[in-house]
């Protein structure tokens, strides 16, 4: 098997268990307030609603109309894990469907993303598994035995990720983490969100966003200017 055809790399380290339990209590909205990396296309939502995802991130690659590799790695990823699928730009042939599904939530993966469409959504919704994509299509892949990568440097929706990275999936999107930024993000995503919450009751109480934001100010200032 040569390297250009297949590069199969080991699973990455998990990120520590604390760290992902912390994530999973913030928003990617939240976080997209101050953090600039890693947010993947919104044409990338979520198949079933309501779903929320931390987790270690496991990558793969695979060309066009051939899900090969997909087949066989889903044996290979660990429980816990979010197998994210960079399909090399194609938007129109489906990988993930009701047997990858399936086969996926038996293995005990966390959630999974698919840079193009999936396929067989009534599998997806009775299987309950956590998975985001381009939308639905009813073409779908084969086994041409092409090749692809399995756990290399990925694009996940515009958005570079690496084997390793944290995910945080919600309703708004998918969110990648760098493991060196992770520490940082989680302390201003917590502060932010008591914020938010404080702001909400204080808007519930009668309070103007306006006068909260400091918005209003600013146009005040601004009319009174010559």
């Amino acid at each position: 098997m040569s390297n250009l055809t297949y590069k199969l790399n080991p699973m990455p380290a998990p990120i520590p268990q604390e760290k992902l339990d912390r994530l999973a209590k913030l928003e990617t909205a939240t976080i997209g307030h101050f953090y600039h990396f890693g947010f993947a296309s919104p044409a990338i939502q979520p198949v079933l609603p309501g779903k929320v995802v931390a987790a270690t991130v496991a990558t793969l690659a695979i060309p066009g109309l051939d899900s090969t590799l997909l087949h066989h790695c889903l044996s290979q990823a660990e429980p816990g894990y979010f197998l994210a699928v960079d399909r090399l730009g194609d938007r129109k042939y489906a990988c993930w469907g009701g047997g990858v599904t399936r086969m996926a939530a038996m293995m005990g993966l966390a959630g999974g993303c698919v840079d193009g469409p999936h396929t067989d959504t009534a599998e997806v919704i009775e299987q309950d598994f956590p998975i985001w994509s381009r939308g639905a299509s009813p073409v779908t892949t084969r086994l041409y035995d092409t090749g692809g990568g399995f756990n290399v440097p990925v694009c996940i929706g515009g958005a570079a990720v690496l084997p390793g990275n944290a995910v945080l999936a919600d309703e708004s999107g998918l969110l990648f983490i760098a493991p060196e930024d992770l520490d940082t993000v989680l302390i201003e995503g917590e502060t932010r969100t008591e914020r938010g919450r404080i702001n909400e009751a204080r808007i519930t109480g009668g309070a103007h966003l306006g006068d909260i934001s400091g918005a209003t100010g600013m146009i005040r200032t601004k009319a009174q200017d010559p």
